[in-house]
C-alpha cells in the first residue's frame, strides 16, 4: 500500500487560535530538524508518494518551509501548502515556482464570525481575498478549506467562494479529537444533518466551476495519511490520534501499518483526483 497523498504537519506553532483545531499536538514536543525532514521526504517519495501537503500548526511560520517545498518539488512531488495566510506572501516571493497548490483556510464570510472561531483579528476574510488573487497571478492552483461548526452552519458563503474562485472547496464537519481539541470544541459540534444542509445549500457552486468536496466525521476517520512534527504517522481513529513509531526508524510501510489507514476510505472520500 503506497501512501500516494500525504499531509506533513511539520510544525506545531500557530498564530491562530482556532477553537475547533484537531491538530494542536498538545502531546508533541519539538519537530524534525531540516536534514531529517529532507530525509523523510526522500523516503516518502521512494515509497510511492505523489502529492505532499505541508500543514501545521501554521506551516508558513516554519523557518525552513521554502527549502523543504523546493526539495519536495525537486523529488517530483505535487506540492501543496495549507495555510491561514500568515506569511504566505513571503513564501510565494521566493518559492512560488515550487508550489503547485495553496489551500487557504477560511470558515466564514463574516469577519466577526471568523474572529470568534479564533482565526484572524477581524481581518482574515480581507486577507484571504488578497492572497487568493495573488495565487492566481502566480499560477498556483487554489483550494479553500472550511470547517462547518455551530457558528457558521447556517451561513451562505456562495458569493465569497465565487469571488475567490478556487478549483476545489473542501468542507469539513467539525470533529472532536480527544487530546487535541476536547474541552474547547464541544459548543461548536453539530449533527450530521446540519452539515448536510450546509453542503446542499452550496451545491450550485458546481456550476461555477468549483468542485465542492464534503467530508463528514466518518469520511475523515482513517482516510488521511498524516505525519506529525516528529516524523510519525498519525491518524484520527476512534476519536483520538493513533501514532506510529518514527518513520525514519522503522520505514514508511511499517509505520503506516500502525495507524489504521484505509485505502478504501481514502478512495471513497475522493482523495485521489487530478492534482
Amino acid at each position: 500500500m503506497n501512501p500516494i497523498s500525504i499531509n506533513f504537519h511539520l510544525y506545531k506553532p500557530c498564530d491562530s487560535r482556532c477553537t475547533f483545531c484537531f491538530a494542536t499536538f498538545r502531546d508533541v514536543e519539538g519537530q524534525l530538524d531540516p536534514d531529517d525532514a529532507r530525509r523523510l521526504l526522500d523516503r516518502l517519495r521512494a515509497a510511492g508518494g505523489e502529492k505532499l501537503t505541508f500543514a501545521g500548526g501554521e506551516p508558513t511560520l516554519h523557518p525552513h518551509l521554502g527549502a523543504l517545498v523546493d526539495h519536495a518539488k525537486a523529488l517530483g512531488f505535487t506540492t501543496s501548502v495549507v495555510t491561514s495566510g500568515s506569511r504566505l506572501d513571503a513564501l510565494l516571493d521566493g518559492h512560488a515556482s515550487s508550489i503547485d497548490w495553496v489551500a487557504l483556510s477560511i470558515d466564514s464570510a463574516v469577519e466577526r464570525v471568523q474572529r470568534s472561531l479564533g482565526r484572524g483579528r477581524g481581518d482574515h476574510v480581507a486577507r484571504v481575498r488578497v492572497l487568493a488573487s495573488r495565487c492566481r497571478n502566480e499560477g498556483v492552483r487554489l483550494k479553500v478549506n472550511t470547517v462547518v461548526t455551530a457558528l457558521n452552519c447556517d451561513e451562505e458563503m456562495g458569493d465569497l467562494l465565487r469571488e475567490l474562485r478556487p478549483e476545489r472547496w473542501k468542507v469539513f464537519q467539525v470533529l472532536r479529537v480527544e487530546g487535541q481539541n476536547d474541552g474547547r470544541v464541544e459548543p461548536l459540534l453539530i449533527p450530521r444533518e446540519h452539515f448536510v444542509a450546509f453542503v446542499e445549500r452550496h451545491a450550485s457552486l458546481g456550476s461555477s466551476g468549483i468542485e465542492v468536496v464534503a467530508e463528514d466525521n466518518d469520511a475523515m476517520e482513517d482516510s488521511y495519511v498524516m505525519i506529525d512534527p516528529r516524523g510519525r504517522f498519525y491518524g484520527n481513529h476512534g476519536g483520538r490520534h493513533q501514532v506510529s513509531d518514527p518513520i525514519l526508524g522503522v520505514g514508511v510501510r511499517a509505520a503506516l501499518d500502525q495507524v489504521g489507514f484505509s485505502i478504501d476510505k481514502f478512495e471513497g472520500r475522493g482523495g485521489r483526483y487530478a492534482w
